[in-house]
């Protein structure tokens, strides 16, 4: 039997998001398109799906680390932030 172990994570992601906008049960907010997804990034996404990836790949997330809360999620989807010349450090993904 095949398992979210089995399949490589960019196909399961990209055919769950397919999945979830075809359902029509997750529905982004109006300000999506206009929203960061971290502190760390400096434009919005330019994937116009860009809701329905991510929402896919949290529950890919969930499904693989358990009962997993906002914080542990936050650092998991968080990144580098610059900060002009001096060293970069890291900075959590949106809540």
């Amino acid at each position: 039997m095949t398992t979210v172990y089995d399949v490589p994570p960019h196909d399961l992601i990209a055919a769950a998001a397919l999945e979830l906008k075809a359902a029509g049960k997750v529905q982004p907010p109006v300000w999506a398109e206009f929203a960061k997804t971290g502190v760390n990034r400096e434009m919005p996404p330019t994937n116009p799906d860009w809701w329905f990836v991510r929402s896919a790949s949290i529950l890919r997330r969930i499904y693989i680390d358990g009962p997993v809360g906002v914080s542990r999620l936050r650092t998991f989807y968080g990144g580098k932030k610059r900060k002009g010349v001096a060293t970069g450090t890291f900075a959590k993904g949106s809540g």
